[in-house]
């Protein structure tokens, strides 16, 4: 499991690493925003510049994860990220659910592999401190 988890790392880093330079440097042709709600959500994204934050908090934790530094809050700033992705592809892209399912499986995989960064968030109870 401690393979799994080291290569998910890598993949998600990197997928991320790609995605969020690709909102800075648009080396990846942009195709036409899609017909309906999503092709308007995607252009409000985009004219209200809320993609650039979007892309930081790509890029960001990306490269914490490929440099294994910090690698519990890089899961903590993506998953928001990648719930919207998931909520996009099932709402209004479906094109795109399969790759954004495998990118929450790569999620898991690296969630799994840092389960001890998370142990206090799992408590039924809070415990008091002084």
């Amino acid at each position: 499991m401690k393979i799994a988890s080291l290569v998910a790392r890598y993949l998600l880093g990197f997928i991320f690493l790609v995605f969020g330079l690709n909102g800075f440097l648009h080396f990846i042709p942009t195709p036409p925003p899609p017909p309906g709600v999503a092709g308007d959500f995607m252009i409000a994204l985009f004219e209200s510049h809320y993609l650039v934050i979007i892309f930081l908090l790509q890029l960001i934790p990306a490269a914490f994860l490929l440099i294994n530094r910090f690698v519990p809050l890089a899961l903590v700033l993506l998953g928001p990220v990648i719930v919207n992705i998931i909520c996009f592809h099932a709402l209004m892209a479906p094109a795109g659910l399969p790759m954004a399912l495998f990118v929450t499986v790569l999620w898991g995989l690296v969630a799994y592999g840092v389960r001890s960064a998370f142990a206090g968030l799992l408590q039924v109870q809070a415990s008091e401190t002084a």
